[in-house]
């Protein structure tokens, strides 16, 4: 396992759409725990591929924020949404690729997904709560949508700014 740079806000390849998993493959599930490790490292609680420079539809998640329960290491591939309640959450969202920065954003409270899993078994599951916000963030990103792109124009641009003077202090040190 290895840990992965993820790309930071403006990058073009967190703006593009992913190309579907076709198989499980040794280099696929190497990427599986690369992003598991990377996530866990930084810390978060989700991770998509376009966020590590890979533009295929994979994520890690695990949502389990309670020392005493067991983690929960997910990995999704060629997720989609099947079903998604009406009602709604808010929860105040972050991203690893927009470090520092959270908004509210509203998501339905409860989704159903399916998705390929690392044995190439076609997975469903539903999902409530933080699960439920996490997965549709993560299952954005490999639409090549962003949680600021939820926001109204002049905060998405506050914040875009924000992660341009930041990359160009990075880039400097």
């Amino acid at each position: 396992m290895a840990l992965r740079s993820i790309l930071i806000h403006p990058d073009p390849r967190l703006k593009t759409a992913a190309d579907p998993v076709a198989s499980v493959t040794d280099d696929v599930r190497r990427l599986a725990d690369d992003m598991l490790e990377t996530m866990y490292d930084a810390p978060g609680i989700g991770l998509a591929a376009p966020q590590v420079g890979i533009l295929k539809q994979m994520l890690v998640m695990d949502c389990v924020k309670d020392d005493a329960e067991p983690p929960r290491p997910m990995v999704l591939m060629n997720p989609e949404v099947t079903w998604a309640s009406d009602e709604t959450n808010v929860y105040e969202e972050g991203c690893l690729s927009i470090p520092e920065q959270f908004a509210d954003v509203e998501r339905p409270a409860s989704v159903e997904v399916r998705w390929m899993d690392l044995d190439g078994a076609s997975r469903t599951e539903r999902f409530d709560g933080l699960w439920a916000t996490c997965v549709q963030h993560e299952i954005d990103h490999l639409r090549g949508k962003l949680f600021i792109d939820y926001l109204k124009p002049l905060k998405r641009q506050m914040i875009t700014r924000k992660m341009v003077k930041l990359k160009r202090e990075k880039a400097r040190a």
